[in-house]
């Protein structure tokens, strides 16, 4: 399947709890809230792609007023940035931005709190962050340069590399680690595209990442916060090196600079521990799941999440629900 054919296959399966949204909405007689769908991950798959091709269809297609956003653009500024560095120095996870921590959450909340509540006229402007700043450090960018929406929003697409992760219990993470220690000691790991990297951490410093994984949850990326969420998957977390090297070569192409083979795989290895955490959790299931009689049955609450599956091309193998 192609990209095209798999984003109209993946809006597909979304429209009905869309429109189940607006209606129950209109039902209820509420202000009109924006159908929030998330978009999570793996590096190199086309996060940004899918979200920009699910807008132009919501828009072009449905009529739909629609906007993306990435949890990118929702960095913490420069200076922020290098005090979560230096108060953390020796946790390699937090040296560069990405993880659970580098991120602005009072930015976050707001910006989605007024999205939500904006009426119609109202102009909204969309952080954004410049990450050719300070030499690649990046930085959060001037005001003036953000995009702007205006009026009341349909549907928000928030598509980021660690939505739909959730926090895992302290025993949780204990046995993970125990787990990938044991692993990695009795295996001849590959030491550039290893899957298995827990144990190059310290205990102390996942719990850090884990620890500020649930602050985002409790205030922007829980399960309450969504009413779908898209799953860009493989089977194979290989893969993922491949990806963003392909990635890589293109930005060479286009610009004639850009990172080595070696450093773009020491970049996505500092993302694999969060990969061993959390995607067990994800592929079972972001949203909870109601035994017969716990929901009530007058309200209507569309959880949809779907799991693409791409394999080592990138291609489209299969599209469909997690129940």
């Amino acid at each position: 399947m192609n990209l095209q054919d798999g984003i109209d296959r993946t809006l597909s399966l979304i429209m009905p709890g869309i429109e189940d949204h607006r209606r129950q909405c209109n039902f209820e007689g509420l202000r009109q809230q924006p159908f929030v769908l998330g978009l999570t991950g793996l590096q190199g798959s086309g996060k940004s792609t899918w979200a920009e091709g699910i807008v132009h269809l919501l828009r072009d297609r449905h009529k739909l007023n629609s906007v993306a956003i990435s949890l990118d653009d929702l960095y913490k500024t420069h200076d922020d940035l290098l005090g979560v560095r230096e108060r953390d120095s020796d946790n390699k996870l937090l040296q560069t931005r990405g993880q659970p921590g580098t991120h602005d959450i009072q930015l976050s909340q707001g910006f989605f709190d007024a999205i939500r509540t904006a009426e119609d006229g109202e102009e909204l402007c969309i952080p954004s962050f410049d990450k050719s700043r300070y030499a690649g450090a990046g930085d959060r960018a001037p005001l003036h340069t953000w995009k702007s929406v205006t009026g009341s929003v349909d549907v928000i697409v928030f598509e980021g590399w660690c939505l739909g992760f959730s926090p895992l219990s302290l025993p949780q993470l204990r046995e993970k680690h125990q787990y990938a220690q044991e692993r990695q000691s009795k295996q001849d790991v590959n030491a550039q595209m290893s899957t298995s990297t827990l144990a190059d951490h310290a205990l102390c410093h996942l719990e850090r990442v884990n620890e500020s994984l649930r602050g985002y949850c409790e205030a922007f990326t829980g399960p309450q916060q969504f009413q779908a969420l898209v799953h860009i998957d493989t089977n194979d977390l290989v893969n993922v090196y491949e990806w963003r090297w392909q990635q890589e070569q293109a930005l060479w192409d286009k610009t004639g600079c850009g990172m080595t083979k070696e450093q773009v795989y020491a970049f996505v290895r500092g993302y694999m521990p969060a990969y061993e955490m959390y995607l067990e959790h994800l592929r079972d299931g972001f949203f909870p799941k109601f035994e017969d009689g716990q929901q009530d049955r007058c309200e209507i609450k569309i959880k949809t999440q779907i799991r693409v599956l791409l394999d080592r091309q990138r291609i489209v193998q299969s599209i469909e629900a997690v129940s």
